[in-house]
């Protein structure tokens, strides 16, 4: 692989590709694990993923569990296809001086992490408030107490609403809102993942030169996704609760990282920091699955040598 030319263009039109079919797949799972690590003592209205999955159906039908669905659509292209490219030239490049270590995969991953926070911070900022705006909606409904008398919410806000209303209030600043926690969260993830799935895609090599068969690249992104995504849970429920904006009277605010995890210690305990590690396992499971067999097919190769040829 050190010897190989890498096509730029090929790699992030996989990971665009991979990321629209994944994130289709997956959204509804993906609602569930932001509704469950917003809930916070006083204020529990989902039981499990399928209990929340099947109010969520109720109250605002079927369409109700792909709220954000559209931001996320239009930004996961960008954002997987950075991580995955980023991440595929810095192994490339790291690899050129010799063999690559377990150091220089972790390296690289950490590379591809730092890359995606640009797109992914706004994208999840936008992503969770329409998310939850469905969780509050349902609370005013079902659990009138526990939110503010006289608070209105804008029942369906769509992402050019939000963007505006940030924008107009925070300026860009308000779209990067949760940007530390999103760097803890992300690169952390890609040096786990990047390097295990490499590894566990490479034992199933059919030969020494040969690429993996498709299920290997599967069930090694399925594990490798799975892995990283549990590992990295706690951060991802601080993150979820310092990008949402709207709470009901008994929820905290937080003003920070620190001030988050103080506040969830105190009020919730420790296990509040697994809130949504299995629904977030299974969102990220397939997507990255997906993903690796649409990168590892090669797709988009076989997309741009049907383009016709330029006479020279």
């Amino acid at each position: 692989m050190a010897d190989k030319q890498i096509s730029l263009p090929a790699k992030l039109i996989n990971g665009g590709i991979a990321g629209l079919i994944g994130v289709t797949c997956v959204f509804p799972i993906d609602l569930a694990k932001t509704r469950l690590q917003n809930q916070q003592n006083g204020s529990r209205l989902y039981t499990s993923m399928s209990d929340c999955l099947i109010k969520t159906i109720r109250s605002e039908g079927y369409f109700g569990m792909y709220r954000g669905a559209a931001v996320n659509l239009t930004l996961v292209t960008p954002e997987k296809a950075i991580k995955l490219a980023a991440n595929d030239f810095f192994r490339h490049h790291l690899s050129k001086d010799g063999k690559l270590t377990l150091f220089k995969e972790m390296l690289a991953g950490c590379g591809a992490g730092t890359c995606q926070v640009i797109v992914t911070t706004p994208m999840e900022m936008l992503k969770i408030q329409l998310q939850d705006a469905g969780r509050i909606e349902a609370q005013r409904k079902l659990m009138p107490e526990t939110v503010p008398a006289g608070t209105v919410f804008a029942k369906s806000p769509t992402a050019m609403q939000l963007t505006r209303e940030l924008l107009k209030e925070k300026g860009i600043a308000g779209l990067y809102k949760g940007l530390g926690a999103t760097i803890l969260r992300d690169v952390p993830f890609s040096i786990i993942y990047f390097p295990l799935f490499a590894n566990l895609n490479e034992l199933g090599k059919r030969g020494v030169d040969g690429p993996a068969p498709f299920y290997v690249s599967f069930l090694s992104g399925c594990l490798a996704g799975s892995t990283a995504a549990v590992a990295v849970n706690p951060v991802d429920v601080i993150k979820t609760r310092l990008q949402s904006l709207n709470r009901g009277s008994t929820e905290d605010t937080y003003s920070g990282v620190t001030d988050c995890i103080r506040k969830i210690m105190r009020n919730e305990g420790p296990s509040a920091f697994l809130k949504g590690a299995y629904c977030r396992a299974l969102v990220i499971a397939p997507l990255f699955g997906i993903a690796q067999v649409i990168y590892f097919l090669g797709v988009a190769e076989y997309l741009i040598a049907l383009l016709p040829k330029r006479d020279n």
